[in-house]
């Protein structure tokens, strides 16, 4: 429920800013992408807090997903590194 909320929550972000800009513009297509980044990587931290027994690699593990989930992010919203997943 938790990672359903915080994922609602990111989400209501650009459907807020949609009704007073139109420099945000996001299509469905854009919502349902960022709702599976976000639930999939919030089910992947809630997995490593429950397999992973010691600290540091809870750390590692959970440092490394968000890192993963904010290159992938900014890939797909800038097209940081030119790949076909950005439009490139």
């Amino acid at each position: 429920v938790t990672i359903l909320t915080i994922a609602i929550a990111i989400l209501s972000i650009p459907i807020i800013a949609m009704l007073f800009t139109n420099e945000v513009d996001w299509k469905l297509f854009d919502f349902i992408v960022a709702g599976i980044l976000l639930i999939g990587t919030g089910l992947t931290f809630e997995y490593i807090l429950r397999k992973v027994k010691t600290t540091n690699y809870r750390i590692l593990l959970s440092l490394s997903l968000f890192l993963i989930l904010i290159l992938i992010w900014a890939e797909l919203a800038v097209g940081l590194f030119g790949t076909p997943f950005a439009g490139s």
